[in-house]
């Protein structure tokens, strides 16, 4: 469900790199506790992005939700397709529905984000803590 080749932060983001070039999106778990997604907001190209910092809003019928970058560096590309069909994001969240590409200044950064299982792991823990 998970794609292993990415990386994944404990605010439901994920990370793809290639190269010095990292594409942001949010996971399926985020999007499906967001609901219908309605409005997104990113940066503009040129910006900095620090990791651990939000960079945009996801805006859904439920609530308004920042997301964070993984990433420290150059926000090289955005997703504008997202702008005119935001719902994509609950459609193809981990695919087409990447947020934005970033030039990474530092990509020892992604030894801190976690792998596949290790999210999924993360997300149980989430989900046994609201149940218990």
């Amino acid at each position: 469900m998970y794609p292993v080749e990415y990386r994944y932060t404990r605010e439901h983001e994920w990370v793809s790199v290639n190269g010095k070039v990292a594409t942001v999106g949010i996971t399926d778990y985020a999007q499906h506790e967001l609901g219908d997604i309605v409005y997104v907001e990113l940066p503009e190209v040129g910006t900095r992005v620090e990791a651990g910092q939000p960079f945009g809003t996801v805006e859904s019928v439920k609530s308004v939700s920042e997301v964070y970058s993984p990433v420290t560096g150059r926000v090289i590309e955005v997703n504008a397709e997202l702008t005119s069909a935001p719902e994509r994001i609950n459609q193809d969240p981990h695919g087409t529905a990447w947020l934005i590409r970033v030039e990474m200044e530092n990509p020892g950064e992604l030894d801190a984000l976690m792998d596949a299982t290790g999210y999924q792991n993360y997300i149980a823990e989430q989900q046994k803590d609201t149940t218990a």
